[in-house]
């Protein structure tokens, strides 16, 4: 039977992932990443916590339990790459950025040099022969995340969840007796914990105060940084009441554009300042074929959001531009496009990019 290092975070996913594949017959050993350790804005970083739960569970299911490293590569490949996309002005996501290059590169190569067959996490996603298909449970897909990850890796990876419904997983976890059995899902930045952005960015960004502009040029008020603000954002602007309807209500402002050279981040009230039905995307990744102008797809352009469907209208180099068939609200630079291909019974996670507009 196959050797399968798991991915175990401390959390219910990973947990049960362990227990279903030792259930299975497989030998498992269990791997918690150490990716991060250090508080951030008065927030304690939950790994301490997460370190002792994974390795409870690994002695409760009797598997042999190791821990990974990784602290030093996370904070090169995935901090300072989100530094370096906010500082930029463009909203990163890090989330894609730890598993296409810590735990289905790092964590894989080094489970691989370990003695693995094969490695295991609890995203719920589905892959065949080097192919990512949707999970069962649509509300936790999570291959929006996963877009970036070569086809060799998961060709050596398992996703146990991917079949089941989340409520199905807590169930499981009570059956199998597992002490994170009703641990809360983890939130915030992957690894980091619950950490407000603005606290988290301050402790790398120098940043200054600027103004916020109307789209027709009045200032409104003054930002803290624009690093801090992303393409749609309402909330914490300070500007609540600058603009009235005829009742003398406020009226809602949103950010549609940054202007990183001036240190201005403009608002309007205006939603169709934000709404767009096309999208040109770089630094592409496909999992398997390259889409060809003309084509068909559905796309995502955030982890839950929508599919809608889009047609490839040009393609040279490391650039794509798609053609929505329904205006997509507040597609964000640096954000990720995901391109799905649906068939009849499965729907695949063809790749994507990185959106520049």
């Amino acid at each position: 039977m196959k050797n399968v290092f798991v991915g175990m975070s401390g959390g219910v996913d990973s947990s049960v992932t362990a227990a279903l594949l030792k259930q299975a017959g497989y030998d498992v050993t269990g791997v918690y990443m150490k990716n991060w350790t250090r508080d951030i804005g008065g927030v304690e970083c939950p790994w301490r916590k997460d370190l002792t739960d994974a390795r409870s569970v690994a002695a409760l299911l009797d598997i042999p339990f190791e821990v990974f490293d990784f602290e030093t590569e996370y904070r090169e490949l995935v901090v300072q790459y989100m530094i370096d996309e906010y500082r930029a002005g463009r909203t990163p996501n890090p989330d894609i950025a730890c598993n296409q290059e810590v735990k289905f590169k790092l964590f894989l190569d080094a489970a691989l040099a370990r003695g693995a067959d094969m490695i295991a996490t609890g995203h719920y996603a589905r892959t065949e022969k080097g192919r990512l298909f949707t999970a069962a449970d649509e509300g936790k897909d999570q291959t929006y995340f996963l877009y970036r990850v070569e086809s060799e890796a998961l060709s050596k990876s398992l996703f146990p969840l991917g079949d089941y419904q989340k409520s199905e997983i807590r169930s499981l976890a009570k059956e199998f007796g597992l002490s994170t059995a009703d641990k809360p899902d983890s939130q915030g930045i992957c690894f980091v914990g619950e950490v407000d952005i603005k606290d988290f960015l301050s402790e790398y960004i120098e940043t200054k105060p600027g103004p916020i502009k109307h789209v027709d040029g009045r200032i409104l008020g003054e930002h803290e940084g624009a690093e801090y603000y992303t393409i749609g954002q309402r909330h914490g602007l300070g500007v609540g009441g600058a603009l009235r309807d005829d009742s003398g209500s406020g009226l809602p402002l949103y950010v549609v554009s940054k202007d990183m050279s001036e240190n201005t981040i403009f608002v309007s009230e205006d939603l169709a300042a934000l709404m767009n039905d096309e999208v040109s995307i770089d630094q592409l990744h496909w999992i398997n074929e390259a889409p060809e102008i003309g084509e068909e797809f559905l796309v995502r352009s955030r982890h839950r959001g929508r599919l809608t469907p889009a047609v490839v209208t040009s393609s040279s180099g490391d650039t794509m531009r798609l053609k929505l068939e329904q205006p997509e609200r507040a597609l964000t630079a640096g954000q990720s496009l995901v391109l799905y291909q649906k068939e009849s019974e499965t729907t695949e996670v063809v790749g994507g990019g990185i959106i520049t507009q």
